[in-house]
């Protein structure tokens, strides 16, 4: 899969942010799904940038989301949508009293859109995209709205009581919808020669990262109205820096050898979560910035065997961003993660340009699942 960076949050400054336009990915569209056609990739991650839908209350305007659609179906490409990435309409925050209902009227009205455009075939909807990520940036660092610091659950909380009523309005409008959820899949432990009240914290931090799905199917704050029912796909996250001891900046290198004993592969993540929920799993996320990025393909790659191998449905892995995008703060600042860059100094419309170590791994990477795939069928 391909993912299309499509934020339009408020950044640290109170500066909307539109990475749809930035990344070139609205004006490029044609040529960026041409492009993924000798990587055989045919499925993509895209946003419809609620600020932008909505900029009235209950008053929509998909005339760009239609344009995405028509060109998607033109392609042959089948589009995850995102109803909500990081971004709300200038009149709403998840503390608002009226963020879920408005969120869950969007939602009913973007199925009644999309069904009209494509009354038959799959819909996978991604409601909210990472709970877990956006409570603890608008919620405890005052890194987007609403600008908070201490309100990580409240924030959370606000989310994830639209997040169900969205899916529950999405569900009533077309039963045969397909939820995916999209949470960071992290590693927090303990520091060396932890005491035991560390070893706790850890594990409490750890933990945290499952509320939100935890939320949608009703195991913890059930007078949201979760349900087991509401757990489809289960989408997850993982990059570079997704392992950290607890209270700290201190990452574990994932291409440190020998590897910290605290380490864990992220086959052996990918498991946990799966047992935890019981449904099939998906890699929503993944990429690396800079040189590195060949390496961690082919790592993401073997990573992804074990998990195939271990019997675990893995149903694809969503090479996020595709196109290489700014920093949200400081949008000089472009990360050099995406399969394509941008050319060195983009101009209005950045073009682009192959990154090709990262091409040559990747069809190798591509080539040996497709193999182990087929041995499997036939085995």
């Amino acid at each position: 899969m391909a993912g299309f960076e499509c934020t339009d949050q408020l950044n640290a400054f109170g500066n909307r942010v539109d990475f749809l336009k930035l990344t070139g990915h609205l004006q490029l569209l044609e040529q960026d799904y041409r492009n993924l056609q000798p990587f055989h990739i045919r499925t993509v991650r895209e946003g419809i940038r609620w600020s932008q839908v909505e900029r009235k209350p209950y008053t929509y305007d998909w005339s760009v989301v239609a344009h995405m659609l028509k060109r998607g179906k033109a392609q042959g490409i089948q589009q995850v949508w995102d109803l909500c990435h990081f971004g709300y309409p200038d009149d709403l925050t998840p503390l608002h009293p009226m963020f879920a209902r408005r969120f869950a009227a969007m939602c009913r009205a973007f199925v009644e859109f999309y069904r009209t455009l494509n009354p038959e075939g799959p819909l996978v909807v991604t409601p909210i995209n990472e709970v877990s990520f956006m409570s603890w940036l608008g919620g405890d660092v005052r890194g987007t709205s609403p600008y908070c610091v201490g309100q990580g659950w409240e924030v959370k909380y606000g989310l994830m009581r639209a997040y169900i009523e969205g899916v529950a309005a999405l569900r009533e409008a077309d039963p045969s919808i397909r939820i995916l959820t999209t949470e960071p899949l992290v590693q927090v432990v303990p520091p060396l020669e932890a005491t035991p009240a560390q070893v706790e914290e850890a594990r409490h931090a750890h933990e945290l990262q499952f509320q939100a799905v935890d939320m949608l199917c009703g195991r913890i704050c059930p007078e949201l109205g979760g349900t087991e029912d509401y757990l489809d796909i289960l989408g997850f996250n993982y990059y570079y820096d997704n392992q950290w001891v607890v209270h700290t900046q201190d990452f574990l290198g994932w291409a440190d050898e020998p590897k910290d004993a605290r380490w864990l592969p992220l086959h052996k993540l990918l498991m946990q979560a799966y047992e935890r929920y019981n449904r099939p799993v998906v890699l929503t996320e993944t990429s690396h910035p800079g040189v590195d990025r060949p390496y961690w393909i082919r790592h993401m790659a073997e990573e992804c065997a074990a998990v195939l191998a271990a019997g675990v449905p893995l149903w694809g892995v969503c090479l996020y961003p595709i196109i290489d995008r700014p920093d949200w703060d400081n949008l000089a600042h472009w990360h050099r993660a995406g399969l394509w860059d941008a050319e060195e100094e983009p101009g209005e419309v950045p073009q682009r340009v192959l990154y090709k170590p990262y091409a040559a791994v990747l069809l190798e990477a591509q080539e040996m699942l497709s193999t182990m795939h087929l041995n499997a069928i036939k085995d």
